[in-house]
């Protein structure tokens, strides 16, 4: 799976967001090891903290299906960089601490690392897992 196809599906996702609160419309695409792909959109509430993000819908929706094995994350947003809040940080980290994050909006793509965007991570070997 290339960067950039895992980008389109992230940019696909996108487009299934519902976010008539923020307007911010954010699309996920979650790359397993054994190659299937999970993606996810943000999905907002009239009670805000019932929202989730569209990173957890497809982290989610992967380990419903039994995967718990990741290697990248593609996130596309618009107007600013949709970089995973903290709740998603945790929640990936909780299943793959060197993750790769790509992050796409309006034609600009960054890369990086979960763990980069979340140093000294908490995660199951904190706890002897």
């Amino acid at each position: 799976m290339t960067d950039e196809k895992l980008l389109d599906m992230a940019r696909k996702a996108r487009e299934f967001a519902y976010a008539p609160y923020s307007g911010y419309q954010v699309g996920a695409a979650l790359l397993a090891k054994d190659g299937r792909v999970f993606t996810g959109c943000n999905v907002e509430n009239a009670a805000y903290g019932n929202a989730m993000c569209a990173e957890r819908t497809a982290l989610f929706k992967a380990v419903s299906e039994g995967v718990r094995e990741f290697e990248a994350v593609a996130i596309a947003g618009s107007g600013s960089a949709p970089f995973p809040c903290g709740a998603c940080r945790q929640s990936l980290y909780e299943f793959a601490p060197e993750l790769r994050v790509l992050v796409t909006w309006d034609g600009q793509v960054r890369k990086t690392t979960l763990g980069a965007l979340l140093p000294e991570g908490f995660g199951p070997s904190a706890l002897g897992k």
